[in-house]
């Protein structure tokens, strides 16, 4: 599973570690170890600043779902935070932290790249309520509008894992701002202007 998700040594072992922990507890018998292994995984992605969509995590777990893999994260958590007499810390996650990934799985440019970067740190000036991933696929999609290099929308939808229809949402969100958030050495005032929704 690492290797699919081209994992470093760090989160490995980090995730190893969070494994071990709740197994010397023993209270973990009878769980799916599939998305136990899995939710580790994120939960360690996430503390190493390296986030993993829950998506790109269970496509690389052995079938796991999305509801089994949320279920042993909080079971993880909890079995955490009962060992430290705390709450665990899982890092806080941007829109940032997707995009090479995202623009890589579309062969993106450099230059669309580093205006999809730049405008994905704009959007955080703003209070648009998508989450990260959302927003950063609007933006990826908002960016290849606006070059020569045009990605249609179920290309994006595939590369990012975020339905065509929460991006065409997200983009509706980030329209208003887009003479704010989008480099005006990327794009004028008046190519905004021609977007229209996805």
């Amino acid at each position: 599973m690492y290797d699919r998700l081209g994992i470093v040594t760090t989160i490995k072992d980090r995730a190893n570690e969070i494994y071990k922990k709740v197994e010397d507890q023993k209270t973990s018998r009878g769980r799916n170890q599939d998305a136990m292994v899995a939710a580790c995984l994120y939960i360690a992605c996430r503390q190493e600043d390296k986030p993993r969509t829950v998506k790109e995590i269970c496509s690389a777990a052995n079938g796991v779902t999305k509801k089994e893999m949320g279920r042993a994260k909080e079971y993880i958590l909890k079995q955490l935070e009962l060992e430290k007499g705390e709450s665990v810390e899982m890092g806080t996650v941007h829109a940032g932290d997707f995009m090479w990934r995202f623009c890589s799985n579309l062969g993106m440019t450099d230059q669309t790249v580093k205006a999809a970067q730049e405008a994905v740190q704009k959007s955080e000036e703003f209070d648009i309520r998508r989450s990260p991933i959302s927003i950063a696929a609007a933006i990826i999609y908002t960016v290849t509008q606006l070059s020569d290099e045009k990605k249609p929308l179920k290309d994006v939808s595939l590369a990012t894992g975020v339905a065509a229809g929460t991006i065409k949402n997200s983009f509706k969100d980030i329209y208003p701002h887009l003479v704010k958030i989008i480099p005006s050495w990327y794009a004028q005032e008046e190519d905004l202007k021609d977007l229209c929704t996805p």
